[in-house]
């Protein structure tokens, strides 16, 4: 069993990807100027996201790759989606693409 829960549990990607708890992630996002992105669709993003938030869908692929390649690499980024699924392999697919410091929100907007 210790086995089947080590396989689900959520570990970092690396140390440049870091998985936030709700507070955490609300705590240094919230009133500062810094990049959140929506990893979520379009329809998911206007059904509700978190303030300051841009979207930018990961199941788009190339367009992903394409507003993503946009964003300065070396700056702090924080992402979230419904659930954490889709944004650890943003985040991860992020770091192979050069970004240095890159913050998840634990559980998704579920979460919030």
């Amino acid at each position: 069993m210790n086995f089947l829960k080590s396989l689900f549990k959520r570990k970092p990607v690396n140390n440049n990807f870091k998985v936030l708890s709700k507070s955490e992630f609300l705590n240094r996002t919230g009133n500062k100027s810094v990049t959140i992105i929506d990893v979520r669709t379009p329809a998911e993003f206007r059904s509700g996201h978190l303030d300051k938030a841009i979207n930018i869908d990961y199941l788009q692929g190339a367009e992903f790759i394409r507003k993503i390649n946009g964003l300065p690499r070396d700056l702090p980024v924080y992402i979230y989606c419904r659930s954490g699924n889709r944004s650890r392999k943003a985040g991860a697919k992020m770091l192979n693409m050069g970004f240095k410091e890159i913050y998840d929100l634990r559980g998704g907007i579920m979460n919030i």
